[in-house]
């Protein structure tokens, strides 16, 4: 895929792809005095109310931070809940994504997931691979300077005496994919915390104070508006875009 500093990327006004940080689950679950592994679960739900509705509004691909490389730091309690999440939603959703005609896939490094939960995710991409419906990617283990770094080890690997942007573009995790349009991070914080930091160059970002587990169907439409008021200029000034670009 051409990136947008090579190209002028179409105007939509619905996203084609929608990146996410899903952020607040442990303080949703401390409002209500429970712990914090029940906001994880609530969370959960969350992401496949947004699954359904992003397919109803004919989103293309959906890109979810589930766990950052740094994120191993947090209390080993809770990293052992949110593995064992994962593997059950492999082994329980992964069925439904497949008779909805949907492509899963997992990136990052797994070099430090078990046995199990590698052997789940291959089995899941393999199930839906050949499907042509939404895209859900869901950044396990991700950082988005180990992407360009593990992408730069790949190119060198095969010999490459320079790096251009559309070769390194090429072996990034998402490379086969067009850049997220719109970013959503929920929760209050206003940061993209190393999350697709090279395809993330030309996206609308978007914060809102909501926390995950209570992200619902109107929160994303409040979402969607803001993205439908902002001028994708890519480089060119408000005069250059086509008259139903321009803001009045």
């Amino acid at each position: 895929m051409k990136s947008s500093t090579q190209t002028i990327l179409a105007h939509t006004q619905v996203p084609r792809h929608i990146a996410v940080i899903m952020d607040g689950n442990g303080r949703w679950a401390k409002k209500r005095f429970l712990p914090r592994v029940m906001g994880h679960k609530r969370g959960l739900d969350t992401l496949e109310n947004m699954v359904r509705y992003c397919v109803e509004k004919g989103v293309q691909y959906l890109t979810v931070f589930a766990f950052s490389t740094e994120n191993w730091r947090r209390p080993a309690g809770e990293v052992s809940f949110l593995m064992g999440l994962f593997l059950q939603a492999l082994e329980k959703q992964v069925q439904r994504l497949h008779e909805h005609n949907m492509r899963l896939r997992i990136i990052g490094s797994r070099e430090r997931f078990s046995p199990e939960i590698v052997a789940g995710i291959e089995a899941a991409e393999k199930l839906t691979a050949e499907n042509t419906g939404l895209t859900l990617s869901i950044a396990a283990d991700y950082g988005g300077r180990w992407d360009i770094l593990q992408a730069a080890n790949r190119l060198l690997a095969e010999g490459a005496e320079a790096i251009s942007e559309e070769a390194l573009n090429h072996y990034l995790m998402l490379g086969d994919a067009p850049e997220p349009d719109l970013f959503i991070r929920t929760g209050g914080e206003t940061r993209i915390s190393n999350f697709l930091l090279w395809q993330m160059a030309y996206a609308e970002l978007y914060f809102t104070d909501t926390l995950w587990p209570d992200f619902d169907d109107a929160a994303l439409d409040a979402a969607f508006a803001s993205f439908r008021s902002r001028e994708r200029r890519f480089g060119r000034t408000s005069e250059q875009l086509p008259i139903e670009q321009q803001r009045g």
